[in-house]
């Protein structure tokens, strides 16, 4: 199938070329389905880079959906902590950060407020090994 469309500020019109075995969709509503697509790939991409979802723990649909919308609220819930506690550390070391403590009984203002990240990669109480 072929879709004809005009650019923004062009005169001519260009061609895309569809390869689809459902001859009954008209070529402008695949052209469509082919943005969306772009879209759910770019939504992904996020999810990988920011969510840290590297595998599913789950096969059905509705257990795929329960660990994005989990991650995703995580996700939020540190980026409020974040702004309203008006912490400098990024996100992952914001997570990270909550990820040692999480059984600690810290208030989570006090884990930030005199937080220093090279007292950490500075720490050498264990060895060298080389």
């Amino acid at each position: 199938m072929r879709y004809k469309f005009k650019e923004k500020g062009e005169k001519k019109f260009k061609f895309i070329t569809f390869l689809t075995n459902n001859l009954s969709i008209e070529a402008l509503t695949i052209a469509r389905l082919y943005k969306k697509r772009w879209q759910i790939e770019l939504f992904f991409k996020w999810i990988k880079q920011h969510l840290k979802i590297k595998t599913f723990y789950s096969y059905s649909e509705n257990g795929i959906k329960v660990q994005i919308w989990t991650a995703i609220c995580t996700y939020l819930l540190v980026a409020i902590l974040k702004k309203e506690l008006k912490i400098d550390q990024s996100l992952y070391e914001i997570l990270q950060v909550l990820s040692v403590n999480v059984f600690e009984r810290t208030q989570v203002n006090q884990l930030f407020a005199d937080f220093n990240c090279k007292s950490y990669e500075d720490d050498h109480r264990q060895g060298l090994l080389f």
